[in-house]
Formats: C-alpha cells, structure tokens, sequence
C-alpha cells in the first residue's frame, strides 16, 4: 500500500511542497477499517469526502470492489481518477453525488471528516437514512481540525460512538446503530434582498460574508454582457449569491456560475431557484473555467478562495486570474474582492491588465481589471 500511496499525487489541483495527497488521518482510516473491509463484499464500501483517492484506492489495493465514492471537490474527483490510472486501480471505483443511491444498503463507510459541522449532519444524516442497519462508519481526521462537537453531531444518528487513541496527531471516530437520519436539506435565509440556500459546507453558509458584501456594494450599474452567448460569469460562485444578485438586478440578463464544489453548486441550483432565475442562471460544477472558450466574456466576477482541501495557500488565486485572463475578450473586466493582506493588486495587472481600486474597508478590497 506504501507504493501507492508514493504515487499519488493531487493534480489537477494545486502542488507543492508542504501540500499532500495523502496523510495520517488517510492511513489510520484504513488501518483501523481493515478487518471490516476484509468481510465486505462488493459494493458493501462507501468513501465519502476523499481528499485524492488515498481511502478510495487504498481499499480497492486491499481487494475492495465495486467502492462508491464521493468527492466534493471536481479536482480532487479528477485527481482519484488520474491516480487510479497510474497505479493501475481504474474501475475499482464510481464516483457519485452526496445522495441516497450513495448510500443505499452501505455496511461500511470510510469518511474523511469535514471541517464544517452542518456538513458533516449532512453526510451523517443520509447514511442513517439509507445505509444497512449494521453499517459501521470509519471517521477520521487531523486533531487540529477536529472538535467534540463531531461527536455530538455523530451522536444524533447513531446509537454507538468509540474513539480510538490518537496517533500521528489524528484520530478516528467509529459509529454503529443507525437512528433516524434524513436527506440533507438547504439551510435558508434572505440576505441583501435575495433568497439564499446552502447545503452544509457550503462557503458562507446561508449567509451574505462581507467580502461579498463589498463587492455587492460596487458592481456597476450598467455592466457590458449578460447576453445568452456572453453571459455574466460568476467564478467560484459558492450558493450563487453574485449570480443571484446581477439576474436579479439585470432583468433578462443571463449568468454563468461555476464552482469546484459539489456542495457549493448544488447550493448555487437551490438559490436560483428559490428566486425564479433558475432559466436564466447555468450552474456547473468545473476546475475553474475550464468549460468556457477563451476570449468570449465580457465581465467576470470573482471572490476567490485561499484553501486547497484543508491547505491554507496562495497558489490558488494566481491561477484563477490566468483562466479569468483567458476567458476575458480584450477590453472585458474582472472585478474581484480579495483580502488586503494579500496584496494582489500587482499580480492582477500582470496576468489580466490595467487594475484600479473601486472600494476599500478595513479588510477587504475590490478592484476591476480590464483585459489588454
């Protein structure tokens, strides 16, 4: 398994040193779920929120078959089927939504732990709904991101909690006995005058955050764009607020919104929705850009994130600017909110064109860079 685990690697997504595709909490999941998976039949596994296919591969190098597996994340998706490809585990394997077919009949899930709670109810919740009644889940994570309150949230599905001794600063969590559950449902709310969704982990959750709200604050009022075939493009659109907000403010515009995220696109799909733009508004989950043809936009929105999986890094940002700088037609405009700290002003006018400070408050800055 160690051979393996030297060859994965987490592109697409962003590399370099310090930045892992499989860790601690990876190998104690598997080690302390050895004995179920060696009683498993096919299809009888579930991985859920595997970062890079370490669990998902790891089982299938252990003689798992038929392995369900969702990850959240369309890089981390593509990245277990590139690794898959080296180490010679393709079809060992499906990848599918965070829903009930997921699940259904489960005896043995291997769960990443998210960092956010209403996630982790989210994902708790299904599999006690849908899963076999002896299903065992095998929950691990880092200790720097894990809380008591996990076990609280386990708890409230499932009858029986044992915690194993640390070990490499990670820990894993065992639940068994089922209770109740129920298909996730998005958290709502109504914020800068729009109907907001968010399934849990979801940015922000049902909730307007206030780098949004000072981009919100300083969008133009007369954008160029919005036709079908040059629609407004709102890139890691999170529950969609920014696209919400121009459909709504732009009668007959049209909007684009991608994200990464599963959870974020579906979350987007719900707010559309619960606003009656859901005809004029195309959600998309895609590694940043990558289904749109270059130099077609006229206007591009961005709030962009600074983590990769549970990474903190600064490598995200630059290549979201290359791809919004091929998406951009010459003179089209990127106007981005980004954390004054980071001081991307320069990097902006290097890889986009001429940027001018639009808005500035005690953390947070929006700029508008207009393509060459």
């Amino acid at each position: 398994m160690s051979a393996i685990f030297d060859a994965l690697r987490r592109w697409p997504d962003v590399e370099a040193p310090g930045l892992v595709a499989v860790d601690a909490a990876d190998r104690l999941i598997l080690d302390t779920s050895a004995e179920l998976r060696a009683s498993a039949l096919p299809g009888d596994i579930v991985v859920i929120n595997d970062a890079y296919g370490a669990l998902t591969l790891g089982a299938a190098d252990a003689g798992a078959s038929g392995i369900r597996t969702h990850l959240d994340a369309i890089t981390g998706e593509r990245a277990l089927d590139a690794n898959a490809a080296r180490v010679g585990l393709t079809g060992h394997y499906r990848s599918g939504p965070l829903d009930a077919e997921l699940v259904r009949g489960v005896k043995v899930v291997l769960l990443r732990l998210p960092r956010s709670l209403d996630a982790l109810r989210d994902i708790v919740g299904l599999i006690a709904a849908h899963a076999d009644p002896s299903v065992v889940v095998v929950a691990g994570g880092r200790l720097k991101h894990m809380s008591v309150s996990m076990n609280t949230v386990l708890s409230e599905n499932f009858r029986q909690l044992d915690v194993s001794h640390a070990r490499q600063k990670s820990r894993v969590l065992l639940v068994r006995a089922p209770r109740g559950g129920r298909d996730p449902a998005p958290a709502a709310a109504q914020v800068a005058g729009l109907e907001v969704r968010a399934y849990g982990g979801a940015f922000a959750g049902a909730r307007l955050d206030i780098g949004t709200r000072l981009l919100l604050a300083n969008l133009p009022d007369s954008p160029v764009g919005g036709a079908p075939n040059d629609p407004f493009i709102d890139l890691a659109c999170g529950t969609g607020i920014i696209g919400a907000w121009m459909a709504t403010r732009h009668r007959g515009a049209h909007v684009y919104a991608c994200d990464q995220s599963s959870v974020a696109v579906e979350s987007a799909k719900a707010t559309m929705l619960a606003n009656g733009i859901e005809d004029r508004v195309t959600v998309v989950r895609d590694d940043m850009l990558g289904a749109r043809p270059s130099a077609t936009a006229s206007l591009v929105t961005l709030n962009p994130p600074f983590h990769s999986a549970a990474a903190v890094t600064d490598l995200i940002a630059p290549r979201m600017f290359a791809e919004v700088a091929r998406v951009l037609r010459p003179g089209g405009q990127l106007w981005c909110v980004w954390n004054s700290g980071l001081k991307y002003r320069p990097l902006l006018e290097r890889e986009i064109g001429p940027t001018e400070q639009v808005a500035r408050n005690a953390k947070f800055t929006v700029t508008v860079s207009t393509r060459r």
